[in-house]
This record gives C-alpha cells, sequence and structure tokens, in this order.
C-alpha cells in the first residue's frame, strides 16, 4: 500500500509499505478520509512525538473507513462496517483510569497511521474505542470525532454553562470548535483572533462578538468592554503559545476560569500574576485529549447535525501530496483542515 512515512524533521515520504498484519483482534480500515491537524504539523516539524510517534513510521491519526480484514477474535464488527477509530484506548485498570481520568492513563495505547490506504486499528482500540458511522454522517464529517472529542471534554472541564460569556482566543479549527460548541452549549461568545477571515468563520459559527488580536489592538479591553467592564466568565486559550496562555488570565472577571487548552513548545513558561489570580479568585485549567465518553458524545454531536466537516475542512489533497499540504500549513497557522483521500 501507499503510504506517507515521517523519517524526522520535516522529512516525510510518500512511499510503498506492507500492508500491516492483523493480530486476533485487530481491524484493517480502508482510509476513505483522514484529516490534517495542528498536532500532525507539529509532529512534522519536529520529526516525533514523545507520546504518540517514533519515527520512522506512518502518521496521523483523524480517520474514517471501511473495514475490508477482521482478526478472528473479533465480534463486536464485521467487513464492509463503515467505521470511526479513537487514536487511542485506556487500560481502564490503573490508578487515573479507576478515578474516570482515562486521558492521563498510565497506559493510554495510541495509534497513528491515518495517511495511509489502510491502516490496522489495534485491538484494545477496536473493543473501546471503535464506532459503526451511522448511514447519514459522511466520512470527513465522522473523520472530525476526534479532534471534537477534545473540545468537548475541555467545555466539560472548564464548567461552560448556558448563558456564560466564553472568550476564545485562536480561531483555527479546534478554536472554531470552541466558538460552535459553546454556541450550542447555549453561551455567550466572543471570538478573539487575529484574521478577518478567522473572525467571519467564527461569526458564522456562532459568536456574538468578534475582537481584532492584532499588534495593536488591545483585546483585553475589547473583551472587558463587551461584558461591563467585568471580564468573560471563561476564557479558552486555544493558540499554544506563553503570550496567548498569560492574556488569557487577563480576559476574566472575578471568579472566572481559564483553560489553557493550547499545548505550548516543549520547556515553555509563563509569567502570571499571582496578585490577580488569588484576589480575583481565577481558577487556572488545562485540558488533553479525550476519552471514550466524548469519542461517543462527538459521534452524536456530528450526527445531530451541529459540526459539519463543510466548515472545518478547506478542500481534498490525494495523498501523493501531503507534502506540500504539510508546508503549506507550517507557512499558514490557524488553516482549516485539509481532507487527504488515499
Amino acid at each position: 500500500m501507499m503510504a506517507a512515512v515521517l523519517y524526522g524533521k520535516e522529512e516525510l515520504r510518500v512511499e510503498p509499505v506492507a500492508v500491516p498484519d492483523l493480530g486476533e483482534g485487530d481491524l484493517l480500515v480502508r482510509v476513505k478520509a483522514a484529516l490534517t491537524c495542528g498536532t500532525d504539523v507539529k509532529v512534522f516539524l519536529r520529526g516525533y512525538h514523545a507520546r504518540m510517534i517514533v519515527p520512522p513510521a506512518v502518521f496521523g491519526h483523524e480517520l474514517a473507513g471501511d473495514i475490508v480484514a477482521a482478526g478472528s477474535g473479533v465480534r463486536k464488527f464485521r467487513v464492509g462496517q463503515r467505521v470511526v477509530a479513537a487514536n487511542s484506548a485506556p487500560c481502564y485498570q490503573c490508578y487515573y483510569c479507576r478515578r474516570g481520568l482515562e486521558n492521563l492513563c498510565e497506559d493510554l495505547l495510541f495509534n497513528n497511521g491515518a495517511y495511509a490506504e489502510y491502516i490496522r486499528i489495534p485491538a484494545r482500540i477496536v473493543e473501546r474505542n471503535t464506532y459503526v458511522i451511522p448511514d447519514h454522517i459522511a466520512y470527513q464529517d465522522a473523520a472530525l470525532v476526534e479532534p471534537l472529542s477534545c473540545v468537548l471534554r475541555g467545555l466539560e472541564e472548564t464548567g461552560v454553562r448556558a448563558e456564560d460569556t466564553v472568550a476564545v482566543i485562536g480561531l483555527g479549527p479546534i478554536g472554531l470548535m470552541f466558538v460552535r460548541m459553546a454556541k450550542v452549549w447555549g453561551a455567550r461568545v466572543i471570538a478573539v483572533g487575529r484574521r478577518k477571515t478567522q473572525l467571519d468563520r467564527a461569526a458564522k459559527l456562532g459568536a456574538e462578538e468578534v475582537v481584532t488580536a492584532g499588534d495593536n489592538d488591545d483585546p483585553v479591553s475589547a473583551v472587558k468592554s463587551l461584558t461591563g467592564g467585568r471580564g468573560a466568565d471563561i476564557a479558552i486559550e486555544a493558540v499554544g503559545s506563553p503570550s496567548a496562555w498569560e492574556q488569557a488570565v487577563q480576559l476574566v472577571r472575578r471568579g472566572g476560569t481559564v483553560n489553557f487548552f493550547g499545548g505550548c513548545p516543549n520547556q515553555s513558561r509563563v509569567c502570571l500574576d499571582t496578585s490577580l489570580l488569588h484576589y480575583s479568585e481565577i481558577t487556572c485549567k488545562a485540558s488533553f485529549h479525550h476519552t471514550p465518553q466524548h469519542i461517543r458524545m462527538a459521534l452524536e454531536v456530528i450526527g445531530d447535525g451541529h459540526v459539519s466537516a463543510m466548515d472545518f475542512v478547506k478542500g481534498e489533497e490525494p495523498l501523493a501530496n501531503l507534502l506540500e499540504v504539510m508546508r503549506y500549513l507550517m507557512s499558514h497557522n490557524g488553516h482549516l483542515k485539509t481532507a487527504i483521500i488515499p
């Protein structure tokens, strides 16, 4: 089969590799759509991911496709079914799993390889985090399940409620998903971004107000002006930069909550005003990854029509063009997703 193999920093080759062998509980899925992701761009830039991928390896993790083969021990699925498989599955036995924190599982099994004609879904993910796609959901819509599940968990962990004012900083695909889902949950959304195209998309997806965050703009004053001088109830940082983390804390009211959702580069440090945090009783949280519960929830949200690929996926490219796509995304931060069609 043809697959995109990452060999190191910005070293990616689309080349023939062996179709994966199956174990007793595994599935072989023909990939019908694999979506690009900001994490994949980071992996491409750095040449590795400490927890998810060690080169040389086929990478990519947002996918939907058709089952073409199943191990002898598979009972839940059959050849021919359309499925979406998450990129991980917890052990359900460790300290964190027993406390409902499956995303922090000490033995979290990751799976990569979506940028290929076929992908092996390992038995644990088959059993715990793979789902049949309802007939009315298209492949590209289904492939949004993984990033959307992370967003849903972030909103849940942050305690977003109807009628809250939520400021979302950063309007790439993840930030736009936060805008959309906070609106669906009944919140008033203020979208903070740098580009007019992003702000326009945010408004289309439900943001009541948009705030420009350019070099000569003051989004903190703008958000406070829109909230009677108080600040937002919740701020969600979806950029992944120390400066945006620091700014997020300034956007919330007394007693507000900040979610540092965007992951910063390794060894990053931030400087926070301890007096502001203490005397304003600001809660700071961070959200990482997803759980099987949130994967199921995301598939339901997509099935109900609240989220569609047409709002988050700009176009399609063949697998052979993946290197060009990755290079383009490197220089167009916050760009919408591209659907790779092997």
